[in-house]
């Protein structure tokens, strides 16, 4: 019997109700399995999808001159990063992000679709910010902004070769940036932040860990002194058609480091197309023989051994002298002359003489306490020792042209050191650049009677009838010495090729400053030190003496007092 239409519809209302009950209850069952069962599980997929932790980057420390100006300096700036997965999935997008970072839109394509497996891609590093709004403003999905640090040097290329650069991470690549970059880099945080689907931070959700910024430190450098310093060896350079030259400047009571500076230089704020030969830090890692600017030296070291009297002359008649089968020449016959005559006017013979009056041992024996031949432990990386051989291996003829500055090497920053001795009385400090850094002890060279001895002569050498008188600083008194050296090349010394130097200090009567300046292959006829590096030490010695308030010891009136007297 078939049945009633009533029963059908009641059926059919039935089934439905029932259906409608069972997705309820299965609902209800996903509900509870999602919401209870596994709300830990969601929970920390969600938040893996939206929650990061992202480190917080620490500023690096500053880098200041003795006066408390800055030289180096980090400032924030924002780079723009992608998730490669997200960003893939808007191709169309990437034309007009690519338009703003100033990249080509297919080689941006290949480089997220080759990196896809990755979460987080560098796109453009330290953009401008007017960039990194545009590319906020876009909304590209995955993209996102990065606050970092930019290294900037406000005084760009004036000292750039000491005090080095970072790289794009802020990390110390050369120069002081690196020798001191445990102390200048902070340790960055952590924190966990909310991200939206775009990449973009929403909120901070919790701090992990706080960042520690970098130390701040203070270097022995004089801003003023060092512009003084660079402005003088570049117009020198220039006006002699060089191929660089270098300038260190040394306070000569406690080894600070005033001033250091070297041609040719570089913007360490724009490196784009920097050059090795541009990049180098010759006064500390260019050697050089430092020709006549030893002489002071061999005198002092036949003093100090005995073997000459202060009062002694020597004949260096006709002007050219034997030694084995090579022949010493002065520039002309100085005949009988006095130990200052002989700095005064730079006699090779005499300074050969007295060489080979001594015992080798006690000449190496000073040249080494001098320094020569060692690293200076200034720290700076890439600092060359010199060469010095030892005195075993020395023939007659080497210790002959030992004596006037042949066959051993140094750099400006040696040579300024060993001259800080004779400014000291005999006291040689070593070189630092960071403000009351405790440096290793002081070492005596000579006594503090030869010192001053030595001071006077280097006095006549500045003299109207010295070498150096190009050297003379108005109201100071002036020690030091030029000095002028043939440059080694395959086959021996070449004949058009020079280094020009000249080493001294001021004022005379109590040493405070000591200064080297080298001029490398300077062109044309003038190229002796007395010409080219002399007039470079006067003018910046000048500068820097007026700079530091350094009373003057040669006023007219003014009572002289011994060369001795306040030196410490």
């Amino acid at each position: 019997m078939p049945e009633s239409p009533d029963n059908i519809s009641a059926f059919r209302r039935n089934a439905v109700l029932g259906l409608f009950v069972l997705a309820f209850v299965l609902l209800g069952a996903r509900a509870f399995d999602l919401q209870i069962l596994k709300q830990d599980f969601l929970r920390g997929e969600g938040d893996a999808r939206h929650l990061r932790v992202v480190s917080i980057p620490a500023h690096r420390g500053m880098l200041l001159d003795r006066n408390g100006e800055p030289l180096a300096v980090s400032t924030p700036v924002d780079s723009v990063w992608a998730n490669p997965r997200e960003t893939l999935q808007s191709p169309e997008r990437l034309r007009e992000l690519a338009a703003v970072l100033g990249a080509d839109h297919r080689e941006l394509h290949r480089r997220l679709s080759e990196r896809a497996t990755r979460e987080f891609v560098y796109l453009r590093r330290h953009v401008n910010p007017d960039v990194a709004a545009r590319v906020q403003a876009l909304g590209v999905p995955g993209v996102a902004l990065q606050r970092e640090f930019r290294r900037y040097y406000p005084m760009g290329e004036v000292a750039a070769h000491v005090l080095g650069f970072t790289n794009i991470d802020d990390q110390g690549q050369e120069g002081l940036e690196l020798s001191l970059n445990r102390w200048l880099t902070g340790e960055p945080g952590a924190k966990r932040v909310l991200r939206d689907r775009l990449g973009r931070v929403i909120r901070d959700v919790e701090n992990i860990r706080p960042a520690r910024p970098g130390k701040d430190v203070t270097l022995t450098l004089d801003q003023r002194v060092q512009y003084l310093a660079y402005r003088e060896l570049k117009a020198a350079v220039q006006a002699h058609g060089a191929r660089g030259g270098s300038l260190v400047i040394m306070d000569a009571r406690n080894g600070d480091i005033l001033a250091m500076a070297n041609q040719p230089a570089f913007n360490p704020n724009n490196r784009a197309g920097l050059v090795v030969e541009a990049s180098r830090n010759r006064a500390a890692t260019d050697v050089f023989e430092p020709g006549s600017t030893i002489k002071p030296f061999t005198v002092a070291a036949a003093l100090e051994s005995g073997a000459v009297r202060p009062d002694i002359t020597l004949d260096t008649a006709p002007g050219m002298y034997r030694v084995g089968r090579h022949t010493i020449r002065d520039i002309r016959d100085y005949g009988r002359i006095d130990l200052a005559t002989l700095i005064a006017k730079s006699s090779n013979i005499g300074a050969t003489k007295l060489a080979l009056d001594m015992e080798p041992e006690a000449m190496w024996g000073l040249l080494h306490r001098a320094g020569l031949g060692r690293s200076t432990g200034s720290g700076l990386p890439g600092e060359a020792p010199g060469l010095l051989r030892d005195f075993f291996y020395w023939r007659e003829v080497d210790q002959a042209t030992l004596a006037f500055g042949y066959g051993l090497s140094v750099t400006p920053l040696q040579l300024a050191r060993a001259y800080a001795a004779l400014a000291n009385d005999g006291v040689m400090p070593a070189p630092r650049f960071v403000q009351g850094q405790q440096t290793r002890d002081v070492e005596r060279v000579m006594s503090a009677d030869t010192a001053r001895q030595i001071r006077r002569m280097l006095e006549t050498a500045v003299s109207r009838e010295g070498t150096g008188h190009r050297a003379a600083v108005e109201s100071y008194r002036v020690a030091g010495k030029t000095g002028t050296v043939r440059k080694s090349g395959v086959g021996g010394y070449a004949e058009d090729r020079y280094v020009s130097m000249f080493a001294g200090m001021a004022p005379a009567s109590a040493p405070r400053l000591v200064m080297v300046v080298t001029i490398d292959e300077p062109a044309g006829e003038d190229y002796y030190g007395g010409q080219v590096a002399a007039p470079v030490f006067a003018r910046v010695m000048q500068g820097a003496l007026r700079l530091l308030d350094v009373a003057p010891d040669d006023l007219p009136g003014l009572q002289q007092v011994s060369a001795g007297e306040g030196a410490v």
